[in-house]
């Protein structure tokens, strides 16, 4: 089975999807003027706006949705990952996938909430799914995303957080997986069944903690080891142009692992990013764009670059060659990828504290990361039942993910995180190829948006003068004045019921 898993992930990620990411990346980079650069000050200025409604959350509960997607065990297991199998320079590779994935992120996130609908609960909701029909027309299309996003979220990928949850609580304090797995899925349990208001809740009081902590646990050890940091920055650089003799054998790999656990990481492209965005309440989609674009750096040029420089700096890796066999550099002789590189990084310069401080920090970011594939989950399913009409699926949706994570925690860390690959692969195919389809609206947003902000307008969406389509929620918004977060959910179900 473990194989069989193996074979599929290697098709999935061939070095096609690898290199479709960067070119991706650095296509939008280019349409959108580089506005991750030019942006910047208005991704900053957007995060903190508070405006929500009964139908959507605010710009910072969705990004901090975003972020628990975003910031998972792929910031810590996933960097270790990708340095074991890349060296160094997997790091370099996992900065420049952040840069340009930034683009896509604005991209795919605008098209979400240019896309959105209420649902039967009144809550706003959208992502690809959405879009492609919408926008696309291609209802077959999205039914495959949709479907293949129920798949991924709630039954491939939580695995790989629940495991790296129990592993590094082992490492930590010597408990059996089996005993983590049912914790975690009693506490998910709490967490899903209260609905998107306490996902939104939940998300904005753990995430901004849990990322704050650990980056500045990641700045005291880079204090200490202040002396080591020129040399990590020359070795990632190195390592990834090849300049490196000793991880020379690996350059291919890095350009690999670094791309591919940076997608897995911060999720530019993969269709995840634009629920979280689709489900904020703003008097513009491009608003959501810029917050989307900033949590793709957060989640690699800070958090993930705060676990490979305390790794690095304190020497605590291992690198092994394309052959399987040799290790290229052989720091802890016998530990394989995963938490422990961390753990015992932080050791090093807190001993007898390190493996209890990474070991708290993986159960906040894979928690959170658990609970967002939960609800990009539902998202997906409730597009599904628009025509299924099947409200139990909701239900066995939570029970199939629920035994998921009890699953994914007592099984191999290896086949747990071919699987979440496979999930994220799948998604990834399927996303870009729409968004490089309908790139337009997203592009055309981009430009309105900044040409109101120029003028000294606050920016107001209006589909019909920037000739977007099936654009039908925002219709309902400008009829009640919705820039402002006074309007009712309730009647806008009511209004969207009656067309």
């Amino acid at each position: 089975m473990n194989e069989i898993i193996k074979q599929i992930n290697d098709i999935v990620w061939s070095p096609a999807l690898i290199y479709l990411c960067l070119a991706v990346g650095l296509y939008f980079s280019i349409r959108t003027r580089f506005m991750q650069v030019r942006g910047f000050k208005e991704m900053i200025r957007l995060m903190f706006r508070n405006q929500k409604s009964d139908a959507g959350v605010s710009s910072f509960q969705a990004l901090a949705m975003s972020l628990s997607g975003r910031v998972g065990t792929g910031n810590i297991a996933g960097v270790a990952s990708a340095i074991y199998f890349g060296g160094p320079g997997a790091v370099f590779w996992m900065w420049v996938m952040a840069f340009l994935g930034a683009a896509t992120a604005y991209v795919e996130s605008v098209l979400g909430q240019v896309y959105k609908e209420v649902d039967s609960n009144g809550q706003y909701r959208g992502g690809p799914a959405y879009y492609i029909e919408k926008a696309m027309g291609q209802k077959w299309y999205a039914w495959i995303f949709a479907i293949a996003t129920v798949i991924g979220m709630g039954l491939l990928m939580p695995g790989v957080q629940s495991n790296t949850i129990a592993s590094g609580i082992q490492n930590a304090w010597g408990v059996e997986p089996s005993v983590s797995a049912c914790a975690i899925a009693v506490v998910l349990g709490f967490i899903i069944f209260g609905g998107v208001k306490r996902i939104a809740a939940f998300a904005e009081v753990v995430v901004p903690f849990m990322a704050l902590g650990y980056i500045l646990i990641a700045l005291v050890i880079m204090i200490i080891n202040v002396q080591q940091i020129p040399a990590v920055f020359g070795l990632i650089l190195k390592s990834a142009l090849g300049l490196e003799a000793g991880f020379g054998a690996v350059l291919g790999l890095a350009v690999q692992w670094g791309v591919k656990r940076g997608v897995y990481s911060n999720e530019a492209g993969q269709g995840s990013g634009p629920h979280a965005a689709a489900a904020a309440e703003v008097s513009h989609p491009a608003e959501q764009g810029y917050v989307q674009a900033f949590s793709v750096y957060v989640d690699t040029l800070l958090v993930c670059s705060a676990t490979a420089f305390m790794m690095l700096s304190t020497g605590q890796f291992n690198t092994i060659g394309p052959d399987g066999k040799t290790m290229l550099a052989n720091h802890i002789p016998g530990m394989g990828p995963g938490p422990g590189f961390t753990q015992a990084a932080v050791e090093s310069v807190m001993p007898g504290f390190g493996a209890s401080v990474v070991a708290i920090a993986l159960m906040f970011f894979a928690f959170t990361t658990i609970v967002a594939y939960y609800y990009m989950a539902e998202t997906n399913l409730a597009y599904l039942n628009r025509k299924l009409k099947l409200p139990a699926l909701s239900f066995v949706l939570k029970v199939v993910m629920i035994a998921s994570v009890t699953y994914g925690g007592i099984k191999s860390a290896s086949m747990a995180w071919d699987m979440g690959d496979i999930g994220v692969g799948v998604m990834a195919w399927l996303n870009i190829i729409a968004i490089l389809i309908l790139q337009k609206p997203a592009l055309a947003c981009l430009r309105d948006y900044e040409a109101q902000r120029k003028a000294g307008k606050k920016p107001i969406f209006n589909p019909d003068a920037l000739g977007i389509k099936n654009a039908e929620l925002w219709h309902e918004i400008a009829k009640r004045g919705e820039a402002q977060p006074e309007v009712e959910a309730k009647k806008l179900k009511e209004a969207l019921n009656t067309r």
